[in-house]
């Protein structure tokens, strides 16, 4: 399988940027160095706040290059057709690092909105968040926290949530103690062309429908790309997820989640083990394919169900089990890395897979599945289809966790899911957002 330069479609646009990239070291930073920037003026700093304020139905906010160190948050509150845009990301910088009160740097409410080419530097809460939108575009925005892989940064970088019709194109996201890339309780998602790096996770798609993530780099963080469904949320569950031609590299981060015992923040991305490529939760109708998998130490792909959170796993109108996932034609290559041992469930990849103690897996299947359906696992219940080339090469692990930690059992067996499933997104209508 051929293999994509490194970072190939961002280089060119983000050198043109001025922010520097390295290819050669997955630990590298993407930096550049916003204090060169002319500080914007209070009366200049007052028109931007002043200008989403003011904002009326098909206005297009034009923010000129510069540093704008705000003690706001940015609001835009159910507008429509409005497009806010920036002279570029290394030349429009927002910062609030100074803001006192509120969650997020930028909150967008409202149908039809498109924001583009400018940094969010910062934000107490989350960088830029979207919420309750039909139709929002997020193009060549930067997110991150100038004080780097802290548990004090912001929980999202970029966050949709209980939106429609979202496009992320040309986006990065670094350094949130959550999701980098986020989008939550939505449908009819395109994630493509961004890097994430950096965060605890680098994209999540979580209880939506109908999303597409494909052309991204996910590096650096602890947990490459996440399909989750968690219960207790007011979208239940989400279905049809397609995860292709992405590079998961080298995704060995410590993960500096808030622990889940600290509430209101603490979050079910603190139980993932550095070194995850592709996690899948209790996701749906889930095809991952064409994808460079390369040098995450602990495991390729994680096939989970919620059983292995050890929560409850009751909720109306929710199911804990994945189910309908088809993986193919994947590219993996494993690292001589330690596979993690800092949480459970790196501790169970790492010590009971079938391969032998610390060995990284390329896929792992934790065995769960609904027992109403069938008695037997062989008969591939939850119909997880796995039809990788060179697959009795690579470390397939399938646990049998029913007996608890005193029985973990562990099988190399992958012949019963050796299947094909059609698996159905159709995102061609937000193709031009």
């Amino acid at each position: 399988m051929k293999t994509k330069p490194c970072y190939s479609f961002l280089s060119i646009l983000l050198l043109i940027s001025g922010i520097l990239v390295s290819c050669n070291d997955s630990s590298s930073e993407m930096t550049y160095d916003s204090s060169k920037l002319t500080r914007a003026s209070q009366d200049e700093v007052d028109q931007v706040v002043e200008a989403f304020v003011m904002a009326k139905d098909g206005d297009i906010i034009e923010i000129p290059a510069g540093f704008y160190n705000l003690k706001t948050q940015l609001i835009l509150d159910n507008k429509n057709n409005i497009t806010i845009k920036g002279a570029g990301m290394a030349e429009t910088v927002l910062s609030f690092r100074e803001l006192r009160s509120g969650g997020e740097g930028v909150k967008l409410v409202g149908n039809n909105v498109k924001i583009q080419d400018l940094s969010i530097e910062d934000a107490p809460g989350d960088g830029i968040k979207s919420q309750h939108s039909d139709g929002i575009t997020f193009r060549r925005i930067n997110v991150t926290w100038t004080n780097g892989d802290k548990s004090k940064n912001g929980t999202y970088a970029i966050y949709p949530v209980q939106c429609k019709n979202v496009m992320i194109d040309e986006c990065i996201a670094s350094h949130s103690k959550d999701a980098g890339i986020y989008v939550g309780q939505s449908e009819n998602i395109i994630v493509k062309n961004s890097l994430a790096f950096g965060n605890v996770a680098g994209i999540e798609i979580e209880n939506s429908d109908n999303a597409e993530v494909f052309g991204n780099v996910a590096r650096d963080n602890s947990g490459g790309i996440l399909v989750f469904n968690l219960p207790g949320l007011p979208k239940a569950e989400g279905r049809g997820t397609k995860i292709y031609d992405n590079d998961i590299i080298s995704n060995n981060h410590v993960n500096f989640a808030m622990p889940l015992s600290e509430e209101p923040n603490g979050n079910t991305v603190t139980m993932i083990p550095p070194g995850s490529g592709i996690i899948l939760l209790a996701a749906k109708d889930v095809e991952i394919y064409n994808n460079r998998i390369h040098k995450n130490k602990t495991v390729g792909v994680a096939i989970s169900n919620y059983h292995i959170t050890g929560f409850p796993s009751e909720a109306p109108n929710w199911s804990p089990f994945t189910s309908n996932i088809y993986v193919h034609g994947n590219d993996y290559q494993r690292t001589m890395k330690i596979p993690d041992l800092s949480k459970e469930f790196g501790q169970l990849i790492s010590v009971y897979n079938a391969h032998g103690k610390g060995k990284t897996q390329d896929i792992v299947y934790d065995g769960f599945w609904d027992k109403s359906l069938s008695a037997d696992i062989n008969t591939n219940p939850m119909k997880i289809c796995i039809q990788e080339n060179g697959m009795e090469k690579l470390h397939f692990t399938l646990f049998d966790l029913w007996e608890g930690e005193e029985n973990i059992k562990a099988s190399k067996d992958y012949a019963p899911f050796q299947c094909k499933i059609e698996i159905k997104t159709d995102v061609n209508p937000i193709a031009n957002l």
